[in-house]
């Protein structure tokens, strides 16, 4: 079981619980003399920097203000591809929760030494596609014993302004507290870095899921964070989610083909009603990719370069 971690990474580690660099111990081991908490490797290669304690977060609200931000929210119908795509994929597979247009957001890494977190990076899927933009990649989750480090998305084991990119795919509707992840998602970032991911929306409960986020929660979250939102798109529809994730609940033991195709039939339905609608001039606020039965959304967002005033 190897305890080496890159040089640039544990630069960036912290104590979760007070923010101080923790000390590395001969056996590879990291303790914080602050804290007089030891944070050890697993037995299957993780290095645990989740909380031994409790830890109490304080949150401020300003009520009364407008939700959305001056010029509505940046919605689109579908997430175009970046013109300005810094990386090439092409000949990539795309990882589960992304897409090649969220894809084509994907930074490249500034230097050498520049870290990428994937944050809730389950079995490290989008190692990569992080390193192929030429990053350190971190992986943290909270469970998986794939993780390179275990941790908590509420109480990040980072320095502030650690890294130039953050990923959060699927991971934002499991979280308990998802203002306290976003202010720590933004604190972690670099000025100027770049933040995206996938959340749900419509799709079934799963995996002890807490907020699945509408389009204005997700501009919400993110803007409390501290995050400039530039874009937001359905990753796609409610049949297509209900379709993947719940045929199993509903009906149990029938041939997935089967159940697949009977929960997608309501798609079918409504594919052939729009594409007669499109006959007749739309009336507005009519589309036929609308955030209003999305199973799920991309986000592209940043964090300003400069402070804002």
């Amino acid at each position: 079981m190897s305890r080496n971690v890159a040089p640039q990474i544990l630069e960036a580690i912290v104590c979760p619980q007070c923010l101080e660099r923790p000390a590395q111990l001969p056996d590879g081991n990291l303790r914080c003399r602050r804290c007089e908490v030891e944070y050890a490797w697993t037995e299957t290669g993780s290095l645990d920097l989740r909380l031994k304690a409790v830890k109490n977060v304080t949150l401020s609200f300003e009520v009364g203000k407008d939700v959305l931000p001056r010029g509505g929210y940046p919605v689109r119908e579908s997430l175009p591809v970046n013109p300005a795509a810094q990386v090439d994929y092409a000949g990539f597979d795309v990882p589960l929760h992304l897409s090649r247009e969220l894809l084509s957001y994907f930074p490249r890494a500034g230097g050498g030494q520049s870290l990428a977190l994937d944050l809730g990076c389950g079995d490290v899927v989008h190692r990569s596609v992080c390193e192929h933009g030429g990053f350190t990649y971190v992986g943290v989750d909270h469970e998986n014993s794939a993780a390179p480090i275990l941790g908590d998305a509420h109480a990040l084991p980072f320095r502030d302004e650690s890294f130039e990119f953050v990923l959060s795919a699927a991971v934002l509707e499991h979280i308990q507290f998802p203002f306290v992840m976003m202010r720590e998602a933004f604190r972690v970032l670099a000025p100027g870095g770049v933040f995206l991911g996938t959340v749900a929306f419509l799709e079934p409960f799963h995996g002890n899921s807490f907020y699945h986020h509408t389009l204005l929660g997700l501009v919400n979250s993110l803007r409390y964070g501290g995050f400039i939102v530039e874009a937001i798109a359905p990753n796609n529809t409610v049949f297509d989610a209900q379709a993947r994730m719940s045929a199993w609940a509903i009906f149990p033991r029938m041939p997935g083909f089967l159940s697949t195709a009977i929960i997608k039939f309501p798609k079918v339905v409504w594919r052939l009603w729009w594409g007669a609608g499109r006959l007749k001039p739309a009336k507005p606020g009519r589309s036929r990719n609308t955030w209003v039965f999305a199973g799920s959304f991309s986000f592209v967002a940043r964090k300003a370069a400069f402070p804002q005033v």
